[in-house]
């Protein structure tokens, strides 16, 4: 069971200064959080418009931070989350950035991925598909002779 605090919160984070760890906003009702039914930990900074984090837990128990930053551009058409994969997501997908850990993050590289504006990733990927789509597309789930 990963137990996550303010002071571990912050120090997770791996492409963040002292300063931007310094002025991140935990998500509202931090202390009530249960970790153990997220793959993950995902929220907008409300005070910093386009800010955003996402922590992850490692298979050895710990925690990886990452700060991101929302383009100013959005996807002209409806664009798939690189998370969970979803086409048919109720929610916006937009593109952030984030810079890269040590030396070549201070020179200014950067990756970035499209993500669920919000980070409904989690409940998501725990969503069956339509049943009529479903059958319609996969064989194997169409009702059929028994085999």
């Amino acid at each position: 069971m990963i137990i996550l605090t303010d002071t571990s919160t912050r120090s997770s984070l791996v492409n963040a200064s002292r300063k931007e760890k310094t002025d991140l906003t935990l998500p509202d009702g931090f202390d009530t959080i249960d970790f153990d039914a997220l793959d993950y930990l995902g929220w907008r900074d409300p005070k910093m418009g386009r800010r955003a984090y996402a922590i992850v837990p490692t298979l050895d128990g710990e925690i990886i931070g990452v700060l991101l930053v929302q383009a100013q551009a959005t996807p002209r058409s409806r664009a798939q989350c690189s998370w969970c994969r979803d086409t048919r997501l109720p929610n916006e997908v937009v593109f952030y950035g984030a810079k890269l850990a040590g030396p070549a993050g201070r020179r200014g590289s950067t990756v970035g991925t499209l993500i669920c504006r919000g980070f409904q990733c989690s409940a998501n990927v725990r969503n069956d598909p339509p049943a009529p789509v479903c059958r319609l597309r996969c064989r194997r789930c169409a009702p059929g002779p028994e085999r």
